[in-house]
């Protein structure tokens, strides 16, 4: 592997490292938000957890609970507000940072290129993951699973070693207790160095030990879960879930779109011809095997997260940082490129920066729009001077009135509901601190405090929330429904089943619930229920309606009222 030679010592890349994972980490808490789409989801969990219910005994969820963890112990340390969501994913960008530079670090990639893959790790991953979600938690469990095996397999030995490949087994565990796919791809890609550990140096007690460590932290999570009901909800593709391993998505996927991924599975393979031609010792060379299985793993498992787990759509963007440190190690090593001196990493950091420009842009455009200000056109019919009786028909119009095409309007935004950012405002609930929202949900929100039967029944209430604004919780309050039946979001197929449905229609033809909030979102496959809403509208009255937090909005909260 290449030397350790660098424009900075140890301790300054260190430094380097540390001022870049935790500056760019701490920038979200400086900074206000809209409200964040599927941030409902995350609050609720927590909340229940850090409010002492225990999952599938209180309350059913199709995944593990693992993901909920860290945002419920920030609830504890700081309230249950959105706002804490925010601190506890500024948390797990630090420990993700320091992950990945952990593994470059046990791997000797040297210094140079280890500053300018933990700064792309923090660019291209998580400097804009501001919220914490169960498809980037599972793979910061993944990261400090590997982090710690890494160590073990790399570090000093004795016996102390195997507490970092028992660390390494509850953190990859942990990661499939967060999310079945990512977490499940974890375990095969560290099952896979570990074979060729064994292979390599005939020491089979290694692999053993990694699957009897997995084996207890699973069994002594798992067990205790099992009087209610977890092998319904955790039941992965099997009825009644649907499974999303589909081979002919992953092929279609990768053969029909994934050009980072094939562009650097490429790279890796050219890199590695010179290796083939002595394949003894590059097998013998543990450092390079290691990186090499670490680098084609993490790629496989982006190719298959990205279909697994296809909402965000840049779910599986952690592999840049990956091959970018492989490719650039054999670079270095076989052409003889010398990042250590200064001109050269000097000049690698601005490549690299205006490589992933996009991840800050947002935030210097502010200021270069100012410097270099847009074209400026104006309303068709406000024109200057502009005497037609058709300017009124033009969207967007010159100083001169002539009509203005151009890659900012050449389609017509016929969205009339639409209700843009810059005029959203902010809530007086606590629980909304330092988040805004369209002033439909907030004046919303604000009607829904003032019903009579709120104001009467008060902690009394029985308040069914299907909507985002799960946070009301809090801030009304009204007792949440337990139970190890009961869903902790609505969604019909994914966090709740036919069975659940049938359950709830019947309360409602029941008139069980004083109020109910239903989010009507017509272009969701039944994100909140179609069938409970024609059932609201049959036994409960109307009496509100406003917009849900979100962009496009393209989804309303309606509040029934029993008769």
């Amino acid at each position: 592997m290449p030397s350790t030679h660098a424009p900075f010592s140890r301790k300054g890349a260190f430094i380097a490292e540390l001022l870049i994972i935790i500056g760019f980490a701490l920038v979200p808490l400086f900074v206000t938000f809209p409200y964040r789409v599927n941030i409902f989801l995350s609050w609720e969990g927590a909340y229940r957890i850090s409010q002492g219910q225990v999952p599938y005994k209180d309350f059913g969820l199709p995944l593990g609970y693992g993901f909920w963890l860290m945002p419920a112990l920030f609830f504890k340390l700081f309230g249950p507000q959105l706002i804490s969501l925010v601190k506890a994913q500024v948390f797990m960008n630090i420990l993700a940072g320091l992950s990945f530079r952990s593994i470059l670090r046990s791997l000797n990639v040297q210094l140079a290129i280890r500053v300018l893959s933990v700064l792309l790790f923090v660019l291209s991953y998580s400097f804009f993951n501001f919220w914490p979600w169960y498809n980037q938690t599972v793979i910061v469990y993944e990261l400090i699973g590997l982090a710690f095996l890494f160590r073990y397999l790399m570090g000093p030995q004795g016996k102390l070693r195997f507490l970092f490949l028992f660390l390494s087994a509850f953190f990859t565990f942990l990661s499939f207790f967060t999310k079945q796919d990512g977490g499940g791809l974890a375990l095969l890609l560290s099952l896979a160095l570990l074979a060729y550990n064994t292979l390599q140096g005939k020491k089979w007690l290694d692999f053993v030990a990694y699957l009897a460590f997995y084996g207890i932290v699973a069994a002594v999570i798992i067990v205790p879960l099992l009087p209610y009901g977890f092998g319904y909800w955790f039941n992965h593709g099997q009825a009644p879930h649907n499974s999303r391993l589909s081979l002919y998505d992953i092929l279609s996927e990768i053969m029909g779109f994934s050009q980072w991924i094939k562009l650097y599975f490429l790279l890796v393979i050219l890199c590695l011809v010179p290796a083939f031609r002595q394949w003894r010792s590059f097998w013998n060379d543990r450092p390079a095997m290691l990186f090499t299985l670490l680098t084609l793993g993490i790629l496989v498992e982006a190719a298959i997260f990205q279909v697994t787990s296809y909402t965000p759509p840049d779910n599986n963007i952690f592999f840049h940082s990956f091959a970018f440190a492989f490719i650039a190690s054999r670079l270095q090593e076989q052409l003889k490129l010398d990042l250590g001196r200064w001109p050269s990493f000097g000049a690698a950091t601005l490549l690299l920066l205006l490589w992933w420009s996009g991840s800050f842009w947002k935030y210097l455009d502010r200021i270069v729009s100012r410097i270099i200000p847009p074209e400026r056109v104006v309303a068709g019919n406000a024109a200057k001077g502009d005497s037609s009786s058709y300017a009124i028909y033009n969207p967007q119009v010159s100083a001169t009135g002539e009509n203005v095409v151009s890659r900012n309007n050449f389609m017509i935004n016929t969205d009339t509901t639409d209700v843009p950012t810059d005029q959203w405002i902010f809530s007086d609930l606590w629980a909304f601190h330092k988040i805004y929202m369209p002033p439909s949900t907030v004046h919303g929100m604000t009607r829904l405090q003032q019903l009579p039967i709120v104001k009467e029944k008060k902690e009394a209430l029985k308040l069914l929330n299907m909507t985002e604004l799960t946070p009301l919780a809090q801030a009304l309050p009204y007792q949440l429904e337990t139970g190890s039946d009961y869903p902790l979001w609505y969604h019909l197929g994914v966090g709740m089943f036919n069975k659940q449905l049938y359950a709830f229609a019947r309360k409602i033809q029941n008139h069980h619930y004083d109020v109910v909030l239903y989010e009507y979102a017509p272009g969701n496959n039944n994100f909140f229920p179609f069938a409970l809403r024609h059932e609201l509208q049959k036994h409960y009255r109307k009496v509100d309606e406003f917009l849900a937090p979100r962009r496009p909005t393209n989804a309303t909260i309606e509040v029934y009222v029993k008769e």
